[in-house]
């Protein structure tokens, strides 16, 4: 169970507690030789055995990495410098965009008439100043969620001007107490640095990042979460009305740009949701391919298991956590970021726990009742398994809510709690030496992020009514024009059925990706266009002979995530143990 504490030790004090020597197991000759596991046996194309992606919330990559690799370093905070020939990144920094920003510069006396879509960004009656890019303290690590709707970062992405973000993706809401630009719209354009997002700085330098990755298409967590498994968000079936989170495909079917409850999943019930969503029988998502290769594999979700009572006494679907971050209790279970629920083939909607840990990853006698596990596990049951020695070959791991980094049920700060508890965790396991951990998120939630990729994908919806910047547009696509997210030479994609349909432009926004493993390169700033469906293609790539999923998936065009990795060397690239508060580097593995 996932509890997030943090204790009111000085900075300076907690540092004085690492030990100084490197954590290390001891081999000889003279010890029997370790059984294979099944896992271990299975051929794969890579050194790699076991995956494990755990899949954040709500990050665009400037708003994490706009100054890598410098950081302020405020007397108090964890400190944070770059290694010798750390190479440079495409972020505000480098591209000159903090001291000058499209943003405010739409402010300006010059063009502060100029109309950007609904309204003039004058209409803010926010300063220039209040519309450039700052810095976010770690004592502001409890931020507002901003607007990351389907339309909504379009229109801010204004056809690649990006100059519209406070205009159209701000939240409205502030924090109590908070001054500045903080406090207002100019939020949006607000980014952490290395002394507050210092862990993934840390495995940013020792292991390797893309600086090109993307969401599939503009949008929130539920098309994210159904793409990094599935490479596809169109083949949607709506439940009890229609919603603006499912729009006409155009061929007679949906394509979800919104987030909908899971149909059926009894925390969805629990919660009254009236409208709902399921894929439809001809969709197939990655544990498909996954199950008829007998390859094990789980969906691990903060939270799933309806059983655990937590210290604060609660259970069931209202199990929640406190954050001394947010000085708030958040509920664990978050169903509309459930991938795999969203599927009949690998949905557990009555959350059942599995047989026994010795069968986690594998198919449950259970699948063949009325209420089958399919695959669907507690991030709880990720631990356990993996102690016992049964480690699934491919893992999707979402954190508790408040553990997951998303802006509003989450923070910086409670989000590397969690993701340091993995990744200590596995290093410390036998099969570290053939894993790899993927860091990647489901959508940007409408942080400024200055890169632009130019739709492949093209769609064309100008009837679903969509919010955007507290008016409606008439239109889920207003990219390039109204009702229009096309770019030269961008095709509409196929849907599950073929034939091509909207609400899959793409791709979307810029987000965070790294590889942490003893194979991935050391200090290495990808440049390799990837989105969330390369996940995907890394799994297929790896375990499946290149099998792709079909139907109009993603996974056929995305980018490989291979170059990320040295596979010509030994896969000698050591572990990095870091304070689960403070993101620090550690002289030794904590205990686990």
């Amino acid at each position: 169970m996932f509890r997030r504490t943090l204790l009111p030790i000085p900075f300076a004090a907690l540092l004085t507690l690492a030990a100084c020597d490197n954590h290390s197991v001891n081999t000889t000759a003279s010890q029997p030789a370790a059984a294979v596991s099944a896992q271990d046996s299975v051929t794969t194309a890579t050194p790699i055995k076991h995956v494990v992606v755990i899949f954040g919330e709500n990050v665009s990559f400037d708003h994490y990495f706009a100054t890598y690799p410098q950081a302020s370093n405020p007397v108090g905070e964890p400190q944070f410098t770059a290694a010798a020939g750390t190479p440079a990144v495409n972020n505000l920094s480098a591209s000159n965009l903090i001291a000058t920003n499209p943003n405010a510069l739409s402010a300006s006396p010059n063009t502060a008439g100029r109309t950007v879509g609904l309204m003039t960004i004058a209409g803010l009656g926010l300063p220039a100043a209040d519309l450039l890019p700052f810095r976010l303290d770690r004592s502001q690590a409890n931020t507002a969620s901003q607007n990351h709707a389907y339309a909504a970062e379009q229109l801010a992405y204004n056809n690649g001007a990006m100059d519209s973000f406070p205009l159209f993706t701000a939240a409205g809401s502030t924090i109590a107490g908070s001054t500045g630009a903080f406090a207002t719209k100019g939020q949006v354009l607000g980014y952490f640095d290395g002394n507050t997002v210092t862990a993934l700085w840390n495995y940013a330098q020792h292991f390797a990042m893309n600086q090109n990755a993307y969401t599939d298409t503009y949008g929130p967590s539920t098309p994210g979460a159904l793409e990094v498994v599935s490479g596809q968000n169109n083949g949607v079936v709506v439940t009890g009305g229609t919603s603006a989170n499912a729009i006409p495909d155009s061929t007679g079917g949906f394509t979800m740009v919104g987030d909908l409850d899971p149909t059926g999943d009894v925390c969805t019930t629990a919660a009254g949701s009236k409208v709902t969503g399921a894929m439809s029988p001809n969709n197939k998502n990655i544990g498909d391919l996954l199950n008829a290769k007998s390859i094990t594999w789980g969906g691990f979700m903060g939270g799933f298991n309806l059983q655990t009572v937590n210290a604060n006494g609660t259970t069931g679907c209202a199990r929640s956590t406190f954050s001394q971050v947010l000085n708030a209790t958040k509920t664990d279970y978050v169903q509309h970021h459930a991938w795999f629920q969203y599927y009949a083939s690998t949905a557990n909607l009555a959350h059942t726990r599995p047989s026994s840990t010795a069968v986690i990853g594998a198919t449950d006698p259970l699948d063949n009742t009325a209420t089958p596990v399919h695959h669907q596990y507690d991030t709880d049951d990720f631990f356990a398994a993996v102690k016992s020695g049964n480690y699934p070959s491919v893992n999707f791991l979402k954190a508790p809510a408040v553990g997951d980094g998303h802006p509003g049920n989450s923070d910086p700060i409670d989000e590397q709690a969690f993701v340091t508890k993995v990744i200590n965790f596995l290093q410390q396991q036998p099969d570290w030496k053939n894993t790899a951990v993927i860091i990647a998120y489901d959508d940007s939630d409408g942080w400024y992020d200055h890169r632009y990729k130019a739709p492949t994908s093209s769609s064309f919806d100008s009837t679903t009514a969509q919010s955007a910047g507290g008016k409606t547009v008439a239109g889920s696509d207003n990219l390039s024009a109204a009702g229009q997210c096309t770019a030269t030479g961008a095709v509409q994609p196929q849907g599950v059925n073929g034939g091509a349909v909207n609400g899959r432009c793409g791709p979307g926004t810029r987000t965070p990706f790294i590889v942490v493993s003893p194979w991935a390169k050391a200090n290495f700033v990808d440049d390799t266009p990837i989105t969330q469906a390369s996940v995907v293609k890394f799994i297929e790539d790896n375990w499946l002979s290149g099998q792709r999923i079909g139907g109009g998936s993603f996974d056929a065009s995305a980018g490989s995530i291979m170059n990320m990795f040295d596979f010509s060397g030994s896969g000698n690239n050591p572990p990095l143990y870091l304070d689960q508060n403070l993101g620090t580097k550690l002289a030794e593995a904590p205990a686990n």
